[in-house]
């Protein structure tokens, strides 16, 4: 009974089904064939596209999210490497720039040196300072120079501004030298502008001389010229010492209260110049003429 049922039901929804396909083949070709004539359809596509746009939207928006947070993260990424490019970059150039800036203020002091050379009338050496005496009692210092470079003892030390000082001990490659502020030094200076005679020292400030035998009554006044006198054998004549920079009058005391400004800077001074002067000679060469 079931398999005679089964037999009769199956040859009535064949033919059916086949129907539904055949009117679906023909309803498409003919749909085709009027779209592609009279493009009656594009109104039915445009809608069915608006109406199905959300959808695509929704569907596409993780892909699309994913492809932003991988993008931003790698962009991310990049401005960080590019700012610690920029950093190391930074301060490689700043570093640069201070040597620069330290090579330019040496050509600078260079160029002073070498200005104040040509107007030197004596043979002068130039000399670099390899250290400073750290004691602030003891105003010394050590250039790379030596006695095989002809330093003796005894020997002027200036700059581009004035004198610095004078060699104390010359070794075989280096030499020791005192500033004129050092409180053990005195120097034989004369006023510039008449010619008085006196004596400088070191009162162990790096920015303070004094005068301490220029009488009440003599003719000297602030802003004066110090210059070397030439006297004592050590200097030769006329090269600036200091400044005045005040002039005390004591009527009980018979000497005044007179304080000078180094004329060098001596407390910033990189180079000197060791001076070879004609009048002042090694005591070895003074001794040979004498004998």
């Amino acid at each position: 009974m079931v398999a005679s049922r089964g037999s009769s039901s199956n040859p009535g929804r064949i033919p059916a089904l086949g129907l539904r396909v055949l009117v679906l083949i023909f309803i498409s070709i003919m749909l085709m064939y009027f779209d592609n004539r009279d493009n009656h359809l594009d109104t039915v596509r445009t809608s069915i596209g608006v109406a199905v746009y959300p959808l695509r939207v929704i569907v596409d928006a993780p892909v699309r999210f994913w492809n932003w947070l991988d993008d931003s993260t790698a962009s991310r990424n990049a401005m960080e490497l590019e700012l610690a490019r920029l950093k190391a970059e930074r301060l490689l150039t700043n570093a640069r720039l201070q040597k620069f800036i330290s090579l330019e203020a040496e050509n600078v002091r260079l160029r002073a040196l070498l200005d104040a050379r040509a107007q030197v009338r004596d043979r002068a050496r130039v000399a670099e300072i390899m250290s400073v005496d750290a004691n602030p009692f003891s105003h010394s210092l050590v250039i790379n120079v030596g006695t095989q470079d002809g330093v003796f003892d005894g020997q002027a030390l200036i700059d581009a501004e004035g004198v610095v000082g004078q060699v104390i001990e010359a070794g075989l490659l280096t030499s020791q030298a005192m500033l004129i502020s050092d409180t053990e030094h005195a120097l034989p200076v004369e006023v510039n502008r008449n010619g008085l005679r006196t004596i400088v020292v070191g009162t162990g400030k790096i920015d303070e001389l004094g005068l301490p035998f220029v009488v009440n009554n003599a003719d000297i006044r602030v802003g004066d010229l110090l210059v070397t006198s030439g006297l004592g054998g050590a200097f030769p004549a006329g090269y600036p010492v200091a400044i005045v920079a005040s002039v005390t009058r004591i009527p009980q005391e018979p000497y005044a209260d007179v304080t000078a400004t180094p004329a060098a800077s001596l407390g910033q001074v990189r180079e000197v110049m060791l001076i070879f002067s004609v009048s002042v000679q090694k005591p070895e060469a003074i001794t040979d003429e004498q004998r």
